[in-house]
């Protein structure tokens, strides 16, 4: 009897452990289902769907072919300088300057977040570009030619990640919907600028969103870039990002 006594016991205890972690956790969980588990989700059928039928997806030619009938001189002109704005060339320059107002800041978890989700998001996007080996569509002549590989798109893979940490980066504030509205523009923008293009599938597009949404909120739950401690500074109570317990913004 008490054997049986104390083992209902041990079960009652972890079940209260369980229940415990997940109504303190159900935030952080629901935002590892959301934002990481479901799009790598998407991103691995999309891979897998890919690698075992090379032609593609079925939906891919009809709405590369329904973006080019809208094609016209001028707009030639606009996407040709727009989807620059998506190169990882371009956006480098503007994370560096973010990092170094970070770095003048000492704000050190957002500094390490922001090089970490950068650099990585490169690096996962040339691989995954290195092991599928897709073709680019080539449906008709492109204003701009690109040569590499067209799965998952760049162009779409940094886009994404860089509005992704800069929403991440500014949720505590007031700019998040700001950077939220005119993100989502900037990457449906550069998205549509690649498929009139004519150099990426839609599925190239949709893969480098989904691998750069999960990549970003990843890497934000394990470096949690928003973790703050208060510090008394004069009279007023501040609040900053740290990486050290010792390190204080004054």
């Amino acid at each position: 009897m008490t054997n049986l006594k104390q083992t209902s016991q041990k079960r009652q205890s972890s079940i209260s452990f369980i229940k415990n972690i997940l109504i303190a956790r159900w935030r952080s969980l629901l935002l590892l289902f959301v934002g990481v588990y479901l799009p790598l989700q998407i991103f691995e059928l999309l891979a897998v769907k890919l690698w075992q039928y090379e032609a593609g997806f079925p939906w891919d030619v009809p709405v590369l072919l329904a973006v080019h009938s809208t094609a016209q001189p001028a707009l030639d002109v606009v996407a040709v300088v727009l989807t620059k704005f998506g190169s990882f060339w371009t956006v480098a320059p503007i994370i560096g300057v973010i990092a170094f107002v970070l770095w003048q800041k000492k704000r050190w978890r957002s500094l390490a977040y922001l090089l970490t989700t950068a650099l990585g998001s490169a690096i996962i996007n040339r691989t995954a570009k290195m092991l599928m080996h897709r073709v680019r569509p080539q449906l008709w002549p492109s204003s701009a030619p690109e040569f590499d590989f067209a799965f998952p798109s760049g162009h779409a893979t940094t886009s994404m990640t860089f509005i992704t940490v800069l929403l991440i980066l500014t949720w505590a504030t007031s700019w998040r919907w700001l950077v939220l509205s005119v993100g989502s523009l900037y990457v449906l923008v550069i998205g549509w600028t690649r498929l009139y293009l004519g150099v990426h599938f839609p599925s190239d597009i949709l893969a480098g969103w989904m691998v750069a949404i999960a990549w970003a909120i990843g890497v934000s739950i394990i470096i949690k870039p928003n973790l703050t401690k208060p510090t008394v500074v004069g009279y007023q109570t501040k609040e900053e990002t740290t990486l050290l317990p010792e390190e204080t913004q004054v």
